[in-house]
């Protein structure tokens, strides 16, 4: 690899792999010290391309979510079975990995700058910006930067664009799972809200059991399915179809509620 050799978003390389080296080993007692890291699926990774494969998740924490899934895959590219023992597998980590975010949460603080270097698509949520509700035209910008992701390599979204859980997908990613017809691979998580604070860069809490399960990519009928039939397969194959309120623990809906309030105190 040549030392400016760049991706197709203008990144050198070199240094992304030394910002995920270093992010990497810094981050790695979160999910293999103060708290652990529960994995189920990771041979499911090492069967998927090299490219256009998009993964969709529930969203729990602005970046320890997306954080746990670089260990994750990695681990599992070279050959971890269900762990992320040893951070060894980072030397030299997957780089063509990608994930979806927000604008305006990649923009606030020196911290977030340097995290979309590793790999974040920034996109303009058509919903809401600064904490209140709007309604604008998707960018055409944004959708590109998408393909261009997907042609180099794989992408990780969270269609509901929040981190509050059981809120709606958005028609987003069904417009592009429609359009691209990537391999959809979706990931289930927990434990990360009661782990970290809300943007998942300080830990709050310590010995917490956190929980990624990766499941066998989605099947889609491209030629009968509608966008709002895709959208619900999303919602049930990430857990967050309203239908699994009715099973879920009553003590994590009565946590989700107090940091719904806390929220929109602090708007």
């Amino acid at each position: 690899m040549g030392l400016f050799k760049r991706n197709p978003f203008g990144h050198i390389l070199f240094l992304k792999k030394w910002l995920i080296r270093i992010a990497g080993v810094l981050t790695h007692q979160r999910y293999r010290g103060f708290n652990q890291l529960q994995i189920e699926g990771s041979e499911i990774l090492r069967n998927l391309p090299d490219t256009n494969v998009l993964f969709i998740s529930n969203h729990q924490t602005y970046f320890a979510d997306v954080v746990a899934m670089f260990h994750v895959f990695n681990a599992a590219l070279k050959g971890r079975e269900d762990n992320i023992k040893n951070v060894g597998y980072l030397w030299n980590p997957k780089l063509n990995l990608y994930y979806v975010a927000a604008k305006e949460t990649m923009q606030e603080g020196f911290l977030p700058r340097i995290l979309a270097y590793a790999g974040a698509i920034t996109v303009e949520r058509t919903w809401r910006a600064k904490g209140q509700d709007v309604k604008r035209d998707v960018n055409p910008n944004d959708t590109e930067n998408i393909k261009l992701a997907l042609e180099d390599g794989w992408v990780i979204t969270f269609p509901q664009g929040t981190t509050r859980s059981f809120k709606p997908v958005r028609k987003g990613t069904a417009h592009i799972i429609m359009q691209h017809k990537p391999i959809v691979v979706p990931i289930v998580i927990d434990g990360f809200r009661r782990s970290f604070d809300r943007k998942g860069l300080f830990v709050k809490k310590k010995g917490i059991l956190q929980t990624m399960e990766i499941k066998e990519p989605l099947q889609f009928d491209y030629e009968n399915e509608t966008i709002e039939q895709i959208v619900e397969k999303i919602e049930y194959a990430i857990e967050q179809h309203p239908s699994f309120l009715k099973v879920i623990p009553q003590e994590a809906l009565e946590e989700q509620k107090s940091l719904d309030r806390e929220r929109q105190w602090k708007y």
